[in-house]
């Protein structure tokens, strides 16, 4: 059964582009994960810069999913969620890409 992964790309009022994601990202869901990272990058190059792959409101991804990430390094900033810092630091990820801690929300 494929994992829950909502992914929402949307242009900015200053013209970047973001992808959303939310939920979690294996592989049972890394194609579409994949697929929208290779629109969004296409957009953006087009438009001439980076785009934002906003992942605050996904708590787990899988090595493909950083294999993933890492294809579009010269393209993507990352807003990450917290828990997600020390596998981006251990695959280096940090080192290639500018990535932005989401403020943590409180739980109810």
């Amino acid at each position: 059964m494929p994992t829950s992964l909502t992914l929402d790309t949307a242009r900015c009022n200053d013209g970047n582009v973001v992808l959303v994601a939310a939920g979690e990202i294996d592989l049972s869901n890394i194609d579409a994960f994949d697929q929208a990272l290779s629109a969004a990058t296409t957009d953006a190059t087009n438009s001439g810069g980076r785009f934002t792959v906003d992942l605050s409101a996904v708590e787990y991804l899988d090595s493909a999913a950083i294999n993933a990430l890492f294809a579009r390094a010269d393209h993507i900033h990352v807003i990450a969620h917290p828990l997600l810092m020390s596998i981006l630091r251990m695959s280096g990820l940090t080192e290639l890409v500018p990535i932005d801690v989401a403020p943590q929300t409180a739980e109810l």
